[in-house]
């Protein structure tokens, strides 16, 4: 059985005739008619009772016609549905990112991408380093956004698709003690943070923020999230990736503060897929390039 010969079983019900069937179909009559004998043959028995007239279905050809149209519609769907997924039209998204990269960085571009692509089922991940690279190394996730060069052992080969640089601000709640200076010092934190917030950005903390937490009256080490509502209640200091407090700035909820005796602190990620992988698909290359252009207009794509 094939879509040929449901195609013509199907035309000759519609139509009520195998000639006109044909000439609809732009065959010959011996072509559909040799169609049918060999449905026929498949389903055992004949479809049609024939007459001089008009041809009608028998009581085999009736409890078959439902089935019939039913795998005509999903081959029609099915092709419609592999043809959109080539243009990025239809198909899935598989991504995950740092816990710090999905709000103020990548759910923008996800909104862009749904009114684009609305036909496009979307799988979102968060979470650390180590989880999302699990993910991609399971194909769960198509896409993955990590700190980068990754440092710790990998299950497989991941190639960046292209890489961001985003700087670390001090921050501090604007009730917050040290919210009223201008600029301070490494001094000032190690006595007035109360307390300093050490989190988890990156792979390994970087040395000038370990010392600090080493000498440091009061440390808190805290999930993101946590060490963010604390600087906002005004409790604590902490250095945060910029795109991540950017919201809380603009709000007037935290002030930035400049450390005039510490250099500059940077975070560097990429947007990564399995180097195994042969090709991405639509939906991610579409995706991929959206979050390119998000971190270029935000000043974060590295070159």
């Amino acid at each position: 059985m094939d879509a040929d010969q449901l195609v013509a079983f199907e035309r000759i019900v519609r139509e009520g005739s195998f000639s006109r069937a044909a000439w609809e179909l732009h065959i010959a009559q011996p072509t559909i008619s040799a169609r049918i004998q060999a449905l026929e043959h498949e389903l055992g028995g004949p479809l049609f009772v024939r007459n001089s007239r008009r041809v009608s279905l028998t009581e085999r050809g009736a409890s078959f016609l439902p089935y019939a149209r039913r795998a005509l519609a999903a081959l029609t769907e099915g092709s419609e549905v592999a043809r959109w997924a080539h243009s990025g039209q239809h198909g899935r998204l598989t991504v995950g990112a740092l816990r710090s990269l999905t709000g103020s960085f990548m759910t923008p571009a996800l909104a862009e991408f749904h009114r684009t692509y609305p036909g496009v089922e979307c799988y979102v991940r968060e979470g650390d380093q180590t989880q999302i690279v699990e993910l991609l190394t399971d194909g769960v996730i198509e896409l993955g956004m990590i700190v980068w060069p990754y440092l710790d052992p990998v299950l497989a080969a991941m190639t960046p698709l292209f890489h961001m640089r985003e700087s670390l601000a001090l921050v501090a709640g604007r009730d917050h003690p040290l919210a009223r200076e201008a600029v301070v010092r490494q001094a000032d934190i190690l006595e007035r943070s109360q307390p300093f917030l050490l989190q988890r950005w990156w792979q390994s903390t970087p040395p000038l923020i370990a010392r600090l937490a080493a000498q440091a009256r009061s440390v808190a080490d805290v999930p993101q999230q946590t060490g963010r509502y604390l600087v906002v209640q005004g409790v604590g200091v902490g250095f945060f990736p910029s795109i991540l407090i950017e919201e809380d700035v603009e709000a007037g909820r935290v002030v930035t503060l400049t450390v005039e005796d510490l250099p500059p602190i940077y975070r560097d990620t990429a947007l990564v897929r399995l180097t195994r992988t042969a090709q991405l698909s639509s939906a991610a290359t579409h995706f991929s390039a959206m979050l390119r252009e998000r971190a270029q207009l935000l000043g974060l794509l590295r070159r």
